[in-house]
């Protein structure tokens, strides 16, 4: 099953009047969970790993939005990892994906005083880090490149969702100081994207967000928050680097989430955004209309299996993530 809000995401909108993709240049429905299409979203055209990263030789901040365990997502992410890096050596990789708590121990393992094992176990790493981020990190020790832990510490994130924003003031004083000092700034429309992503299962009315549903999305703005500021003091710390980040693409999709704070708190960065779509098994025709909103960039995937037929085990599993059940203490 897909983590959080990645088998939840919603079309917002639909946007009409676009360019039609040039005759000689509609790209072949993916064959594989391997293959992605990727598309330049405001002119339409089919474009290589290759001319991706040529087009984004300028940009600060490249943000690659991932269906969690998705093939395809993570293939593209280390090609265009490689692609960037001979334009630009000067490349820092922020990841989702570790918290900022275990960046001692990502580093670490970069420096060489650790193995893979060690690292995988000091940083709590996610379980498909060997499938999916293994060839990131791989890439970034060989060349000596900087790993930035960028989410917020786990723990952290559940007693947000569980006490909500006022936790934070409980937290010690060095804890504090590593999260970004506006730790909940967000869009408003952010906030309705969330509520309608979670409003089948919780039954959320329209524009309703109170008790812990309110702390849940806190928590979400807490670890948007937090990638935005650690993004933000990377490129503070290494100017002229450019950062590529590895996120779930609800984080970042249609511009919001992290993408909006790092807007509203450096509007002179310059940000692109690629997403995933998945590609409709009954379409032959790329459906770039209905999608070209979500990013700069797109790049279209096979649909992942479905995981649940039955819509009352679908709901039971959906209830048991945002239970949140954990030995976390946060008193």
């Amino acid at each position: 099953m897909k983590p959080l809000f990645a088998s939840l995401l919603l079309t917002l909108a639909t946007v009409t009047g676009c360019a039609a993709v040039p005759a000689d240049n509609i790209p072949a429905r993916p064959t594989s969970q391997y293959d992605a299409v990727i598309v330049n979203a405001s002119n339409g055209q089919h474009i290589t790993v290759t001319e991706l990263a040529r087009q984004l030789v300028d940009t600060d901040v490249v943000v690659v939005g991932e269906y969690h365990g998705h093939h395809a997502s993570h293939l593209l992410q280390s090609q265009l990892q490689q692609a960037l890096y001979r334009h630009n050596p000067r490349q820092i990789l922020s990841m989702e994906q570790f918290n900022l708590d275990h960046q001692k121990a990502v580093d670490a393992y970069l420096a060489g005083k650790t193995g893979e094992t060690e690292m995988l176990e000091d940083a709590n790493a996610w379980e498909n880090y060997k499938g999916s981020y293994r060839p990131l990190v791989e890439f970034a020790r060989q060349h000596r490149l900087q790993v930035i832990a960028a989410n917020a510490p786990a723990d952290t994130v559940r007693c947000v969702g569980r006490q909500g924003k006022e936790y934070l003031d409980t937290l010690p004083e060095d804890q504090r100081a590593a999260l970004p000092e506006q730790a909940f700034l967000d869009t408003p429309e952010y906030r309705d994207k969330f509520i309608e992503a979670i409003s089948g299962s919780h039954g959320t009315e329209a524009g309703e967000l109170t008790g812990r549903l309110l702390n849940t999305y806190q928590a979400q703005l807490l670890r948007d928050n937090t990638m935005a500021h650690r993004i933000l003091s990377a490129l503070e710390q290494n100017p002229g680097h450019q950062v590529l980040h590895t996120t779930g693409t609800f984080h970042s999709e249609q511009r919001l989430g992290t993408v909006a704070v790092l807007e509203q708190r450096a509007p002179e960065l310059r940000i692109a955004v690629i997403s995933p779509v998945e590609w409709p098994a009954s379409e032959t025709d790329m459906p770039l209309a209905e999608h070209r909103h979500k990013g700069d960039y797109l790049y279209f995937i096979q649909p992942l299996p479905r995981e649940f037929r039955n819509p009352e085990r679908e709901r039971e599993a959906m209830q048991a993530r945002f239970s949140q059940r954990t030995t976390t203490r946060c008193d």
